[in-house]
């Protein structure tokens, strides 16, 4: 009888999905959980000869050499921590995406939030009651019908968010990696050279590009300069896409509108848990709407991301091509890992 393939799902997220794995895969596989500080090094050597894919975040120190690994599975898309190099020589890595509709819907609540103020309305009038008005005597919100929406990077989920933006009447530009057709409704889709457009025609900026060395701080004290005293910049990409002192300073100035963070400066570390998520107060600012990393974090986005893993570990198996293979391993630091 033929040993199937294993794949290791390394780290304690990880394993806490393997029966959901398993549920969803269509090949045979030995799938294999590890929690590297529950694990006896030993077996973990020996998972790690026969390993022909992983799944994880990033791994740590821990881990062993993994001679025959063809395929690092991350169930999640931001790679801005990891390079060819920490991989096996010939090992593929891939992401998952799945979050887009999540967050295009943050978007929306977003930009319908500022427009509305919701919220506000509601406590309001639970404290104050009517005030002597009547029905129909206000108080008025905003509309985004007709209302610019920019989106800096035009990739998966600025996609979806042109979509629904569209739904609402709004005006859509864009900007991408590289020259493309106008779709999805939009105005007008440029590159980078038409930063300074989008950022001078945008009532709302959704920041939905990658991290990388072209778009850290891209969004700095001239980008601000150039945008609308009214606009709204909702960042649900990476914090230092945007830099972190001239967003708080525009913030505190009023030279915006406001802001809706939820990719920040500082993330929780075991030595400070309760790290404030900027060096700055941004907490001091009514003129922000501040999330913790959590825009597209839904059942539904969790469950896509591992019915894809689940896929493309079927695809491995059949001997078929990858979906969202990012890069291939060289193996120049792989060889540091624990022999």
């Amino acid at each position: 009888m033929i040993k199937p393939p294993s794949v290791i799902l390394y780290g304690r997220k990880a394993v806490g999905k393997i029966t959901q794995l398993r549920e969803f895969l269509t090949t045979d596989w030995d799938v294999i959980g590890c929690v590297p500080e529950e694990t006896p090094e030993a077996q973990l050597r020996e998972w790690a000869l026969e390993a022909r894919a992983m799944v994880s975040g990033r791994p740590d120190s821990t881990l062993p050499q993994l001679p025959k690994l063809e395929v690092f599975q991350i169930p999640f898309a931001g790679y801005d921590w990891i390079t060819p190099d920490e991989l096996p020589a010939g090992c593929t890595f891939c992401n998952a995406y799945e979050h887009e509709p999540a967050i295009a819907e943050y978007i929306l609540l977003a930009m319908l939030e500022w427009e509305i103020g919701l919220c506000k309305v509601s406590s309001k009038f639970r404290q104050e009651s009517w005030q002597g008005r009547t029905a129909g005597a206000g108080p008025t919100h905003g509309e985004l019908k007709g209302k610019t929406v920019g989106i800096l990077g035009y990739g998966h989920i600025g996609r979806e968010v042109a979509r629904r933006a569209s739904a609402f009447g709004m005006r859509i530009v864009a900007i991408a990696n590289s020259s493309k057709p106008a779709q999805d409704g939009i105005d007008w889709l440029g590159t980078h050279k038409d930063l300074e457009r989008l950022l001078s025609e945008s009532d709302y900026l959704a920041i939905c590009c990658p991290l990388n060395e072209q778009t850290r701080d891209l969004i700095n004290s001239d980008a601000f300069a150039a945008m609308k005293s009214n606009a709204v910049i909702l960042n649900v990409a990476r914090g230092p896409i945007v830099n972190e002192e001239a967003l708080f300073n525009s913030l505190k100035s009023g030279s915006i509108r406001g802001a809706v963070i939820d990719v920040w400066y500082q993330y929780p570390t075991p030595d400070d848990p309760s790290v404030r998520p900027s060096a700055f107060p941004f907490h001091e600012l009514d003129n922000v709407i501040m999330t913790p990393h959590n825009s597209g974090w839904t059942e539904e986005t969790i469950e896509r991301r591992w019915r894809f893993v689940a896929a493309n570990l079927d695809r491995l198996a059949r001997g078929e091509p990858l979906q969202n293979a990012v890069f291939t391993g060289t193996g120049r630091c792989a060889a540091s890992q624990k022999t």
